[in-house]
Parts: C-alpha cells; sequence; structure tokens
C-alpha cells in the first residue's frame, strides 16, 4: 500500500517513530525538525528554528496569514502524490483548538479516497468510511464517534459492547468507551464517517485496513 507519512509537530509527538518502508515523509513545520529526514517540508515554518529550515531539501513555504493550518496544507500535498494511505504523526497535546481543529480535518470529505490513520501522542486514530478492520489488544479501549453528520448503519464486531446497524449522532456518547474483546474488532458503516480513537494504541502495531 503506497503511504504518505505527514508529520507535525506539538509537545508529545512519539519519540519513536516507526515508518513504513518506502514511505514518503512530508513534515508539516515544526514536524520537519524532529530529527527524521523528511522528503518536503511544508508550512509558513513559525515552529522551525532557522537553521532547522536552513538544513532541508525541498520546502514548501507560505505565508503566515494563511487560510489553512500547516497540517492541512500538508495534507494536501500528500493527496498529490497520489497515495493510498496517509499516517499522520503528531502530538495529541498542546493546543486544544488544534487538536479538535486536526480531527475533524482528518475525518474531512477530501481526504475520502484514502485509508487515514493517526498516531497522536499516545493515541491511535483510525477514520472508518466503509468497513475497517482494527487491530489491538482484548480489553484495550476503543471510542467510535461520529463526524460531520451522522453515521448511519454502524456494525461491529469483535468489541466488547456491539453496536448492531445503529446511527451514532455527532455529539452523542454513545459510541464512548468500548473496548476490543480480542486482538481485532471490525468497524462497518453504512453511510456518513466515524473516527475510531484508541487512547493507548499503537498505528504501529494495530493498522488498520
Amino acid at each position: 500500500m503506497k503511504t504518505v507519512v505527514v508529520l507535525s509537530g506539538g509537545p508529545d509527538v512519539p519519540a519513536s517513530i516507526a515508518l513504513p518502508a518506502g514511505a514518503m515523509v512530508i513534515g508539516a513545520d515544526g514536524g520537519a525538525g524532529l530529527g527524521v529526514p523528511v522528503d518536503l517540508a511544508v508550512g509558513d515554518f513559525d515552529s522551525l528554528p532557522p537553521e532547522a529550515l536552513a538544513g532541508l531539501g525541498r520546502v514548501e513555504r507560505h505565508p503566515a496569514e494563511k487560510d489553512a493550518t500547516d497540517l492541512a496544507l500538508a495534507l494536501d500535498a500528500a493527496l498529490r502524490e497520489s497515495p493510498e494511505r496517509i499516517l499522520v504523526v503528531g502530538s495529541a497535546g498542546g493546543r486544544l483548538d488544534h487538536l479538535f481543529g486536526s480531527l475533524e480535518l482528518l475525518a474531512s470529505e477530501r481526504y475520502a479516497r484514502v485509508e487515514v490513520d493517526a498516531q497522536l501522542g499516545e493515541a491511535a486514530v483510525h477514520v472508518v468510511r466503509g468497513t475497517r478492520r482494527l487491530r489491538g489488544e482484548a480489553g484495550e479501549l476503543v471510542s467510535l464517534f461520529a463526524v460531520h453528520g451522522p453515521a448511519r448503519d454502524v456494525l461491529t464486531e469483535g468489541l466488547v459492547y456491539p453496536l448492531r446497524g445503529e446511527t451514532l449522532e455527532p455529539g452523542s456518547s454513545r459510541g464512548t468507551s468500548n473496548a476490543f474483546a480480542s486482538a481485532e474488532a471490525t468497524v462497518s458503516v453504512g453511510s456518513g464517517v466515524v473516527v475510531a480513537v484508541r487512547p493507548s494504541g499503537s498505528c504501529a502495531a494495530g493498522t488498520a485496513s
């Protein structure tokens, strides 16, 4: 599967970043300064020291006053590579508005044709359209949230509290704090989009498919 990795900054970026073999790597602003070689750096670079910026190769620089976040610009750059999967590695800490906006962004219809996952601090995030299999550990927590509208005909297998063709509404807590019954679970969505959040999950060990 052709994968593009987007590195984002923040206070609790995973200390060890395992990159899929052969993946292109894009640094979103401060994410280009994590010590991981990047193929492209994107952003206004207000979070990157000048000396670090000077050492980068391909750079796509944007003005500080812009209508999109650095992550959004980096995701758009990733789309231009025609990937099958985008993996975002970043932070779950720092500014709450940035985190909220990032989760909404990952589930945007703009990326509907791409499999989207994220490792945000200690949490793994999977965007579910159609059917995806999630690999984790028995007893591991996972929460399912509808975003951008109702998610209809939600069906799960392998979770302690199954959903059987239900509708999840945005703002509902119906899918919060479920758990893996075994090492693998399936989440299917008839229409709409669900974000699956594993608070202590790993995209390296629990990559969705």
